[in-house]
Parts: structure tokens; sequence; C-alpha cells
């Protein structure tokens, strides 16, 4: 199956570990010198319609993807990374948080 990057923003992602939702695929870490996927990175959730900012974001190891499927993508988040986003602050955040 051939699946272009943005295909893969489309799929969900699925933890094969509890079969929780982590979310859908929002950007990709490329690495330019050997033009390799290295992770996949889901944006956290809005808070509050996204005027507070927005939850950690997920960064899941390319080597963590189990199967892609037409419409999911299952994983086994052993090495999932989270981090705090400080680009994608909300427009209250700055006075609340």
């Amino acid at each position: 199956m051939l699946c272009r990057l943005n295909d893969l923003r489309n799929k969900e992602v699925i933890s094969m570990k509890d079969g929780s939702r982590i979310g859908y695929v929002s950007d990709v870490e490329l690495d330019t010198v050997t033009a390799n996927i290295n992770a996949m990175v889901i944006y956290g959730r809005p808070k509050w319609f996204g005027l507070f900012g927005h939850s950690e974001d997920c960064v899941i190891p390319w080597t963590d993807v189990a199967v892609i499927g037409e419409e999911t993508i299952l994983v086994t988040c052993e090495n999932a990374v989270v981090f705090k986003s400080k680009q994608r602050q909300g427009f209250l955040s700055g006075l609340f948080g």
C-alpha cells in the first residue's frame, strides 16, 4: 500500500497496549540526511477551544509503528515521548498560565 504524508494526517493512532485512542497524526519528524521518517507527532487537544493553549504533544518513534491500515495506525507506544509545545500557546494562556 502506498501512502503519502497527507494520507497519514487523516489516520487515527491507536495504542495496541490498551486500545486507547491517542489522536490523529498532525506532523512527522523527517531526517533530511537519510530521508527517513523518524517519528509521528500528535498535537495535544485544545483546552477550552484553544483559548488556554493545548495539552502536551505526543511524539511516537517510527519504530513503534506496528500496522498502518486504511483508517488507523496501530502503535506499541513503548517509547512515546510527551512534551509541551511552546509554539502553540492559546490566546489567554499568557494571562492565566
